[in-house]
C-alpha cells in the first residue's frame, strides 16, 4: 500500500473514532441529567448504555492508533490485534450493564414503584440521541467497511443499537404518559421498565455477535471461504502443478495468507520468483492489500 494512503486512511479512521468520542460524550452527560430529573429508568439505561459507548469510544481512538503501528522487532506481525482486543472490551463492558439493567428494572416491576415524570425534555433528549446515533453509525460504518477495522465496526453497531434502544424507550415514555392521563391505561405506566428490559435485549444480541467475531479474530479463524476461492485462482496459474496447506488469517484489518505450490523443478530460481510474483498478483485481486507469502516447492 502507498504510503500516503496508508498515512490518509489512518487519519481517517482516527477522525472518525475521535468523532464518535466527543458525540458519546455530549449524549451521555444529556441523557444522564434528564434521566435523574424525571427518574425515568428507560433514560437512565440509555445513559448508562451511552456511558458504556463512550468508554468504548475512547478505547476505539487508543485501539486505532496502537494499530497503525508499523511491525517491529517484537511485533512481526503488527499491532493489529490491538483492534480485537477493544472490540472484546467493548463487548464485555455492554454485558455488565445489560446486568445491571435487567436487575433495576426487575426490581421496579416486583419490589417496588418509582413514580417517572414524564415531560418535553424526555423526548427531546431521545430525539437528539437518534439524529447523532444515525449520523455517526453511518459514518463509523462506511469507514469501518473502507478500511477493514473492526474496532471501529464495533463503534459503529453500539450506535446503531442505540437507535432501536431509543425508539424502545420512547415507546416506553408514551405508555407511561398514556398511564397517567388514562386510568383505564395505568397498567402502561409500568412501560418505562418494560423498555429497559427492551433496550437489554437489544444490547446483548448485538454483543452477542459481536463478541462471536471477534473471539474468531483473536483465535486466527480464517476469513469463509478465503481457502477455496485461494485453491482454484492459484489451480488457474500456468506453471502451477499443485497449491495446498493455504492459511489465512486477520489481525486488526489487515490479512496475512501464506501457501505453498509445486511447480517445475527443472526451472530457474529467477523463473520460480518470478511465479510467486505472480501468484501472490492473483490472490490480491482476491484479497486486496493482504500480506502474501508464496512457498514454491519442486515437483
Amino acid at each position: 500500500m502507498d504510503p500516503q494512503t496508508s498515512l490518509a486512511g489512518r487519519d481517517e479512521k482516527h477522525s472518525a473514532a475521535l468523532t464518535s468520542l466527543l458525540a458519546a460524550i455530549g449524549l451521555t452527560a444529556f441523557k444522564l441529567v434528564v434521566g435523574l430529573l424525571t427518574g425515568s429508568l428507560g433514560i437512565l439505561a440509555e445513559a448508562a448504555h451511552s456511558g458504556l459507548d463512550l468508554v468504548a469510544a475512547g478505547m476505539t481512538l487508543v485501539a486505532v492508533r496502537v494499530s497503525a503501528r508499523p511491525p517491529d522487532r517484537t511485533h512481526h506481525y503488527g499491532h493489529g490485534k490491538v483492534e480485537n482486543l477493544s472490540a472484546m472490551f467493548e463487548t464485555v463492558l455492554l454485558l455488565a450493564t445489560c446486568a445491571w439493567i435487567v436487575w433495576e428494572a426487575t426490581r421496579r416491576l416486583l419490589l417496588y414503584e418509582v413514580k417517572v415524570e414524564v415531560n418535553v425534555w424526555s423526548f427531546v433528549v431521545m430525539g437528539t440521541s437518534i439524529v447523532i446515533d444515525v449520523s455517526r453509525s453511518r459514518v463509523l460504518a462506511r469507514t469501518a467497511k473502507k478500511y477493514n477495522s473492526q474496532a471501529l465496526e464495533a463503534d459503529a453497531l453500539h450506535f446503531q443499537t442505540d437507535i432501536w434502544s431509543s425508539a424502545v424507550v420512547i415507546l416506553g415514555l408514551i405508555g407511561v404518559k398514556l398511564g397517567a392521563s388514562f386510568p383505564a391505561l395505568q397498567w402502561m405506566q409500568e412501560a418505562d421498565a418494560v423498555a429497559a428490559l427492551c433496550v437489554s435485549a437489544i444490547v446483548v444480541w448485538i454483543s452477542w455477535q459481536l463478541g462471536r467475531r471477534t473471539v474468531d479474530a483473536l483465535l486466527d479463524s480464517a476469513p469463509a471461504g478465503m481457502e477455496e476461492r485461494i485453491l482454484t485462482a492459484v489451480a488457474a496459474v500456468p506453471g502451477v502443478h499443485n497449491c495446498h496447506n493455504v492459511r489465512a488469517r486477520y489481525s486488526g484489518p489487515a490479512l496475512f495468507i501464506d501457501l505453498h505450490v509445486l511447480v517445475d523443478g527443472s526451472q530457474s530460481l529467477s523463473d520460480a520468483h518470478a511465479l510467486t510474483e505472480t501468484i501472490e498478483g492473483v490472490i490480491r485481486g482476491i484479497a486486496p492489500g493482504a500480506d502474501v507469502t508464496v512457498h514454491p516447492e519442486p515437483m
